[in-house]
């Protein structure tokens, strides 16, 4: 039953890929919010309160420690993507952006799409992700596993992303139960997204005060989330139903970022979803298919 869900089988450039896409992403991330991480190693104590790995702890800690991991973040991340010395490597990437992302959600924000991406950089850490296109893998000194190994990385990491979806759907009808679908729930947290940003001196969505108006908008966009989030699990099917249900997420996460500026990058950008597709047919793609070829004239030497 598991093996008909999702594919069973991949070729070990089908988790490269993975591992490049997700790899180039998270030091991008990485790179834009250097000053939030770099600015929470000085920031006072009065807001910390650890969760995950840091749930022991009451008070943040050491400056040396955060900026520390940040380098070591970058510069393990590096050698991760580009597959250098692997087995070290990528490990020591994940642990860092583990330990970085916890430290934030510390702080009292959390972001549920760090979650995800930092769980797929665990997975690739224990993987074989750097058995082809990796420096690793042009020294020779790598043998290729089963196609069954590689497989499960990849089922690992739809399933990852299909729980996350299901958690979150979960959480709406357990805390909002039928309120949070037709009531006012998901308007105000449009208008309080709204007004806040105008309160930092920013501007809010130009949508959101349409939408508000019109709340009769607001419950079939409340129930189409829930549904889209509960719907999960219909991805690991592959074919139409896995390509209907990534757009519908996707179309999920624009209207959220349309209505309150609130983006979710890692699935925005679709990386997110690059599990469910076979990414190593990316290497077959003629691009010169898609440019404009001058035609020589017939009467051209």
């Amino acid at each position: 039953m598991w093996s008909r869900l999702v594919d069973s089988t991949a070729p070990a450039e089908r988790v490269a890929a993975f591992r490049m896409c997700v790899g180039v992403f998270v030091l991008l991330y990485l790179a834009i919010r250097v000053p939030v991480f770099w600015d929470l190693a000085t920031r006072s104590g009065t807001t910390f309160d650890g969760v995950g790995l840091f749930g022991w702890r009451d008070t943040p800690l050491p400056v040396s420690m955060i900026r520390t991991t940040v380098v070591v973040a970058f510069v393990s991340g590096v050698g991760m993507t580009i597959g250098y010395r692997f087995r070290a490597t990528a490990p020591v990437f994940a642990l860092a952006m583990l330990l970085l992302t916890t430290y934030r959600s510390s702080w009292g924000q959390l972001l549920h799409f760090e979650n995800l991406f930092t769980l797929h950089l665990v997975l690739l850490a224990v993987s074989p992700a750097a058995d082809a296109w990796s420096l690793d893998a042009r020294r020779g000194t790598i043998a290729r596993r089963e196609a069954t190994t590689y497989g499960l990385v990849m089922q690992v990491a739809c399933v990852m992303v299909v729980v996350t979806y299901v958690i979150a759907g979960i959480a709406k009808l357990r805390i909002g139960g039928a309120e949070w679908m037709f009531g006012d729930t998901l308007r105000n947290h449009i208008s309080y997204s709204a007004v806040r940003l105008e309160l930092l001196g920013g501007d809010g969505s130009p949508l959101a005060g349409v939408v508000v108006r019109n709340a009769w908008i607001l419950p079939p966009m409340a129930i189409g989330s829930v549904i889209v989030e509960l719907s999960a699990p219909i991805a690991l099917l592959g074919g139409r139903w896995r390509n209907g249900w990534v757009a519908a997420a996707w179309f999920m996460h624009l209207a959220i970022y349309a209505l309150m500026l609130v983006g979710f990058p890692y699935p925005l950008f679709l990386i997110a979803f690059t599990p469910f597709f076979p990414l190593e047919r990316v290497r077959d793609i003629d691009l010169r298919r898609w440019l404009p070829v001058q035609r020589q004239s017939a009467h051209s030497p």
